[in-house]
């Protein structure tokens, strides 16, 4: 059985809601998932998982800080070289229109840079204002994300 884990940021609930949402697709697509607050992630071991799913909120155009700490420091070495990931953020949907900077974008350029693989393509979740909520479809279409990335490692 392929392994996961979902490591995300949240700062109202609404991050967390898309990450719970792509935990249970995954295992829905036949994975065992650890879902995870990036602050109660002690160790992280590459070699235990077969997919890393990281989310955020989008805040300024970036990550938000404590995800940007969590991938520089839990997130190093040769041993995480072509792992592969799939990304994720919320973000106002103004800003998704406008093709403002996203979280899921930045955290999928720090992981490439890294040496990572990333599964196609980022998911961006839309909330309707800076507290949400998320803007209806968001939910359906966090589990077809999810399911994509899965089919993708599927063999």
């Amino acid at each position: 059985m392929k392994s996961a884990i979902v490591i995300y940021d949240t700062s109202y609930g609404n991050t967390k809601t898309i990450a719970e949402t792509i935990a249970e697709a995954l295992k829905g697509s036949g994975f065992e998932v650890r879902l995870s607050h990036a602050k109660d992630v002690k160790e992280l071991r590459a070699r235990d998982y077969d997919l890393l799913v990281i989310g955020s909120p989008t805040r300024m155009s970036n990550m938000s800080f404590r995800m940007s700490r969590f991938i520089s420091s839990k997130i190093k070495g040769a041993e995480w070289r072509d792992k592969p990931f799939a990304s994720f953020d919320t973000e106002l949907q103004v800003v998704i229109e406008k093709g403002g900077g996203s979280a899921a974008e930045k955290i999928a350029e720090k992981l490439s840079e890294k040496g990572l693989k990333q599964v196609p393509t980022v998911l961006k979740a839309s909330v309707l204002g800076i507290k949400g909520p998320l803007k209806e479809g968001e939910i359906e279409n966090a589990k077809k994300h999810a399911m994509e990335w899965a089919s993708e490692l599927k063999v």
